[in-house]
C-alpha cells in the first residue's frame, strides 16, 4: 500500500531569519552582522548536498531577529507547521530560527503542534560571512535528522553542532561559542549525523495543548519572568498587578525559594487573579511542590522560561490542570 509519500523524502524548510541569515562586512566579524539578511533560497544554495538528503520545498514565514521574535509569531508559525505536519506529502519540517529566543519558540511549538513527523529547528552562532560558519553544516544535519525515520514521535527537535536536543531539555548556555546549547536535565536525545537516537520515548509536554485552542488563538495572554536576586524589591510584583498581566513566573533561588518578603506582594497578586508560578535561577532540576506556598504553582522539571510559555498556554486554554500535567512530568 502506498504512504503518499515519494520515494526521496520531501522537507519543507520554513525560514525565521536570524543569524544562520545573518551578513557582515567582514569573514572575520563574528558578532558586528545583520541577522535575517538572507532568505529560505539563499541558505538552500550555500548547501548544495541538501539535494542528497531529500527533495526541499522552502518558504519564508519571518525574516527577523530572534531577539525580536515571542508571542506574537508564536501561534503564526505553529500553525504552518501544523498545517505542514499534516500534509501527506511531506516527511519532515525544518525550521531555521536564532538562537536568542530559540529555545522559547521550540517550546511553545512542542506545546502546540500535534503529530509524529520530525520537526525540527537549527540555528547558528556564526553568521553566513564567518570564515567557519556553523550554518550550513547544521542545516544539513538538521535536513538529515528531519529525514529519518528514527526521529518520528519524540516531539519537536533541535540539531546543532552535531547534536539532537528536545525542546523540553534545551537551553542556550554561551553568549559567542558555536557549541553554544546544552541539554541541562539528561544530555542530548541523539547525534545528527548519521542521525540516531541515544534515548527513546515520547518527550514530556510534546502536543499537550488541545488542537482546537490553536486553531483559535491569535494572541496569547501577558504572562511575564521576574528574575529574583537577593534582596530583590517585591514592588516589581505590584507592578504586574496593576499594569494587568494574567501571570508571572518568578525565577526565585535554591527550589524556588521565595523570600519572606515577597508573601504579601504573592497574596496581592493571588488575590488580584494573577496566575503564579515558582520557578527557579538554577539551570538543572525540579522546583518541587510547597505546601507553604499555596498560591504559586511549582515549575516542576520547567525552567523559568519554558514555565513562562506553557503558563501562557494554560491560562489560553482554560485546563487548570494543564501546566501541573506538563510540569511534573520528568524530563
Amino acid at each position: 500500500m502506498s504512504t503518499g509519500l515519494p520515494a526521496r523524502p520531501v522537507v519543507a524548510l520554513v525560514a525565521t531569519g536570524g543569524t544562520i541569515a545573518g551578513a557582515a562586512a567582514s569573514a572575520t566579524d563574528t558578532t558586528g552582522y545583520a541577522a535575517g539578511a538572507l532568505g529560505a533560497h539563499a541558505l538552500l544554495a550555500a548547501v548544495p548536498q541538501l539535494g542528497e538528503l531529500a527533495e526541499i520545498r522552502a518558504e519564508q514565514l519571518f525574516n527577523l531577529d530572534s531577539k525580536d521574535i515571542g508571542p506574537p509569531h508564536w501561534p503564526q508559525l505553529a500553525r504552518r507547521v501544523q498545517a505542514l505536519r499534516d500534509d501527506p506529502t511531506i516527511g519532515g519540517v525544518v525550521i531555521t530560527h536564532g538562537t536568542d529566543t530559540l529555545e522559547e519558540t521550540a517550546w511553545f511549538l512542542h506545546l502546540a503542534v500535534h503529530g509524529d513527523k520530525p520537526v525540527v529547528m537549527t540555528a547558528a552562532m556564526r553568521p553566513s560571512t564567518a570564515l567557519s560558519a556553523d550554518g550550513p553544516m547544521n542545516l544539513w544535519e538538521a535536513v538529515g535528522v528531519a529525514a529519518s525515520p528514527a526521529f518520528h514521535g519524540p516531539g519537536v527537535l533541535l540539531a546543532l553542532g552535531g547534536e539532537v536536543f528536545g525542546a523540553d531539555d534545551f537551553a542556550k548556555a554561551h553568549t559567542i561559542r558555536p557549541a553554544a546549547f546544552r541539554a541541562p536535565q539528561a544530555g542530548p536525545l541523539g547525534l545528527a549525523a548519521p542521525p540516531t537516537r541515544l534515548r527513546t520515548g515520547s518527550a514530556p509536554g510534546a502536543a499537550a495543548l488541545p488542537r482546537g485552542v490553536l486553531d483559535r488563538l491569535e494572541a496569547l495572554p501577558w504572562v511575564e519572568v521576574l528574575h529574583v536576586s537577593a534582596g530583590a524589591d517585591p514592588r516589581l510584583l505590584d507592578a504586574l498587578i496593576h499594569a494587568g498581566a494574567a501571570g508571572v513566573v518568578l525565577a526565585l533561588p535554591g527550589n524556588g525559594s521565595l523570600p519572606d518578603t515577597w508573601l504579601p506582594a504573592v497574596e496581592r497578586a493571588a488575590g488580584a487573579g494573577l496566575q503564579l508560578v515558582r520557578a527557579s535561577r538554577v539551570a538543572a532540576g525540579p522546583v518541587t511542590a510547597r505546601r507553604t506556598y499555596p498560591a504559586l504553582q511549582a515549575a516542576g522539571w520547567c525552567s523559568a522560561l519554558q514555565a513562562r510559555v506553557l503558563l501562557m498556554l494554560a491560562i489560553a486554554s482554560g485546563d487548570p490542570n494543564l501546566f501541573a500535567t506538563v510540569a511534573q512530568t520528568p524530563g
